[in-house]
């Protein structure tokens, strides 16, 4: 869980910055109501590394527990 965590963490600090940039864009988005259709995919597509990665890691260690018995 903590390999997740550091790598999230790291995926924040590099890309919240870029978020932060553009804001009239932004406000425009959230006035029409199209900024809740990019949260949600972003959400969508962060939820889905995050499985992935999570999955990814469980599998590696049933692979190394097999090999060192």
């Amino acid at each position: 869980m903590k390999k997740i965590s550091s790598i999230l963490f790291c995926f924040l600090a590099v890309v919240s910055p870029l978020w932060a940039q553009d804001v009239q864009m932004a406000d425009t988005m959230r006035q029409e109501g199209k900024i809740y259709v990019v949260v949600a995919i972003v959400l969508v597509i962060l939820l889905g590394l995050i499985a992935f990665l999570f999955f990814t890691d469980r599998k590696i260690s049933r692979l190394e527990k097999k090999l060192n018995k």
